[in-house]
């Protein structure tokens, strides 16, 4: 998995996670890349420095400042963006989605998108053979049962 930084017409900064470098291109021709918090499909890949871990200490163990620690509010309500966005444009396909899932990759089924339910043993399997699938975001929660 590559993880991209990315960055919104309206300069709202968020992630997305995709199975090769060619993904993102991809994604973004077909319109699937929107913003989380404002929906745009207006989306670039930000500059984004390496992740490089040393050998000295950094001596910074303090919790991240807090402009810099995620917003919990946002993320579930960008999941939930997510969530609902799938729901509502791709083919629920129930248990069959690994068969769908491996017959789409291998030409044998309309290129579309599907969601559904698989076994961790059907999940590992289509990795393995590298069949392009993410999870879907949890269901939010009710409000009605939170506290």
């Amino acid at each position: 998995m590559i993880r991209y930084a990315l960055v919104c017409e309206h300069a709202h900064d968020f992630e997305g996670w995709f199975g090769a470098s060619a993904d993102f291109d991809d994604q973004q021709a077909r319109g699937l890349i929107e913003c989380p918090v404002c929906a745009s499909k207006a989306v670039r890949k930000a500059i984004m420095a390496p992740a490089v871990s040393g050998t000295k200490g950094r001596g910074d163990d303090a919790a991240p400042a807090a402009s810099q620690a995620p917003n919990h509010a946002m993320m579930m309500e960008a999941m939930g963006r997510i969530r609902r966005h799938v729901e509502d444009n791709f083919d629920d396909v129930g248990d069959a989605f690994a068969t769908e899932a491996r017959a789409i990759h291998e030409g044998r089924s309309e290129d579309r998108g599907i969601y559904g339910q698989a076994t961790s043993a059907e999940v590992r399997d289509l990795v393995e053979d590298g069949v392009p699938i993410a999870p879907m975001p949890p269901e939010p929660p009710k409000k009605s049962r939170l506290n």
